[in-house]
């Protein structure tokens, strides 16, 4: 009796035996019995130790009375299977062909199992082999295969068979490490790369801009700049910003994410890198250089939004939006916590041209691992493109936008008004907080600085703790409408509650915690109305946003100018007033007005 065999662990090692060899990603195994199989492989053979705890070996046969001895099968009965777990083709697989006599192989059931080959002098039929535990590994005349297997499910695929080189009959185990294990990295589903590169350039994003709200405390002192002017310098950001928030959105649905997002970052970093030269040369130019970086970073929340909503199916859209915008207040934490060392040690201009060379390393990275949609990605595994595809709506390029459409259904209004009152709050927060601190708390610069990235390092925490939630609830079979709306409230109400504490507290500290609090509960926003866009338009995500960001940036403007106008006449309790009444009425409209189920085709 002759058996020719084959292992393989994907293209690192195999036995060549006479008659045929199986290569590469390929397997034929074989089982009969309800418990285990016995193969044996006659002939003079090298052998190695291949005994593999945790491979994945597939089994073919039928239930039966269970076998101790030789399986006898011939070459015509065999039926080759293959299988591609997590988008990896068969880690490990035996052939075993052409003997004497023969039991037929049924492929109706199959098997999944560990094994390991272990060796022994001359086995004879029906003598019961089992393996012992302890397997010497060496120049034998007999050896064989012993599996044990379980449930599973697979798939057919045709073996290609290439001829023994040497025409005898012995087998030999070409070199390999069975234990071999893919890197990490090279299993990290793409889709969670696309994520993680986006949270990378919304951290960059906030990195650049807030570092002018740390900067302008002492540019304002050799400038000589009121508060006035101040105001007018931090609102010329939102002058460029509000012009690229529905061009990003359409560039985005158009020609795609990723080229938008990486035109951004390129734009706002060189804008980055020009603010100290323009604030030498004077106000006017310094207030153009802020508005070009505004057009750079507009476009970044559109392009983002499109993306993911090709790229992450609706089962994990909660969590993997609030991984990006968490990104948002990392930048915040480590901007407000880095610039006043950088200005303490070299002056205020290095905050600018540190934070915006970054820039360059995560465009290089773009570049290399991003792209605008699955479809286009050749290293995606067809598994993770059938995840992505069956758990998200496969989008057509779209050509023309139904503004009409859009503008007459009350769920997008529902965003609009309600991105505005949040955005009012917000961006106070992001631009005046230092200021407060320095001005009401009297804290010094490193103070103010350090001080803020609590109340942001709270939002990263929050943003993800509800994106968790919101994704289990939704999976618990509550509705994403009662969802939406629950996380909305809270980001609304919880920021409109603890800012009316402000004006009660006595302590620095108290005031330091009322603000993160505010900003902790703020987060919660992320699994709102900032998820809403792909909820009731997932094929015109990008446009949705940069239209309800639009609002947001306008508030954005009027608050940040509004702010220094109102310190100028009146207190800091005056500009709290002003965002808790807005909280208010983003709560009541969009719990009367907004959904969670598709309204755009």
């Amino acid at each position: 009796m002759a058996i020719g065999g084959l292992v393989s662990n994907r293209n690192f090692g195999s036995f060549i035996g006479s008659g045929k060899v199986c290569r590469g990603e390929q397997a034929i195994l074989l089982h009969r019995g309800d418990r285990s199989g016995i193969a044996f492989v006659h002939g003079n053979m090298f052998y190695r130790k291949l005994w593999i705890q945790k491979a994945n070996g597939f089994l073919s046969g039928t239930y039966g009375q269970f076998l101790q001895n030789t399986v006898h099968l011939d070459e015509n009965s065999l039926k080759p299977l293959s299988i591609s777990p997590n988008g990896r083709r068969l880690i490990s697989s035996i052939s075993l062909y052409h003997c004497e006599k023969s039991h037929k192989v049924y492929p109706q059931q199959r098997r999944r199992g560990r094994f390991g080959c272990y060796s022994r002098p001359s086995p004879l039929p029906g003598s019961g082999l089992k393996p012992n535990g302890k397997e010497r590994i060496g120049k034998k005349s007999g050896t064989c295969a012993y599996y044990k297997s379980e449930e599973f499910d697979i798939t057919e695929a045709k073996v290609d068979s290439l001829s023994s080189p040497d025409g005898t009959n012995e087998a030999v185990l070409v070199g390999g490490d069975m234990l071999e294990a893919v890197p990490f990295w090279q299993n990290f589903p793409k889709r969670w790369v696309i994520v993680l590169l986006c949270f990378a350039s919304f951290l960059l994003c906030n990195m650049d801009r807030v570092n002018m709200s740390i900067a302008i405390l002492p540019m304002s002192k050799e400038f000589n700049w009121n508060s006035a002017t101040v105001g007018l310098i931090q609102s010329s950001f939102f002058w460029g910003y509000l012009l690229t928030q529905i061009l990003g959105g359409i560039w985005a649905d158009k020609i795609g994410g990723k080229l938008v997002l990486g035109f951004g970052v390129i734009w706002w970093s060189i804008a980055t890198v020009l603010t100290p030269i323009s604030a030498r040369v004077g106000l006017p130019f310094l207030l153009i250089m802020r508005a070009f970086m505004g057009i750079g970073e507009g476009v970044a929340m559109p392009a983002m939004n499109n993306l993911l909503s090709k790229w992450i199916p609706v089962s994990e859209r909660s969590r993997s939006l609030a991984l990006v915008y968490s990104g948002m207040y990392l930048g915040s934490v480590i901007g407000l916590a880095f610039s006043p060392i950088l200005i303490n040690k070299f002056g205020w201009p290095s905050v600018f041209y540190s934070f915006g060379s970054l820039g360059s390393i995560w465009f290089a990275l773009w570049l290399r691992k991003a792209y605008s949609s699955p479809k286009e990605d050749p290293e995606l595994s067809k598994e993770e493109k059938q995840l992505i595809m069956g758990g998200s709506i496969s989008k057509e390029p779209v050509k023309v936008i139904p503004w009409r459409l859009i503008l007459s259904k009350a769920p997008v209004w529902a965003l609009i008004i309600s991105h505005f009152c949040h955005n009012w709050g917000t961006f106070i927060l992001l631009t005046w907080m230092p200021t407060y601190y320095n001005q009401v708390l009297k804290f010094n610069l490193t103070e103010s600085g350090l001080l803020c990235v609590l109340p942001w390092l709270t939002m990263a925490a929050f943003a993800n703790i509800g994106g968790w939630i919101a994704d289990t609830l939704v999976s618990k079979g509550l509705s994403v409408t009662s969802v939406r709306k629950i996380m909305q409230s809270i980001g609304f109400l919880g920021p409109a509650f603890f800012l009316t504490q402000l004006s009660h507290v006595k302590t620095p500290a108290m005031a330091v915690l009322c603000m993160a609090c505010s900003q902790g509960s703020d987060a919660f926003s992320q699994s709102g109305l900032y998820s809403n866009h792909q909820d009731i338009g997932p094929r015109y995500a990008g446009v949705l946003l940069g239209l309800s960001n639009t609002a947001g940036v306008l508030a954005g403007v009027f608050g940040t100018a509004a702010t220094g106008y109102i310190l100028q006449r009146g207190s800091w309790d005056d500009v709290f007033k002003v965002s808790v009444a807005l909280y208010i009425i983003g709560t009541l409209v969009w719990n009367l007005f907004s959904t969670g189920e598709k309204v755009l085709d």
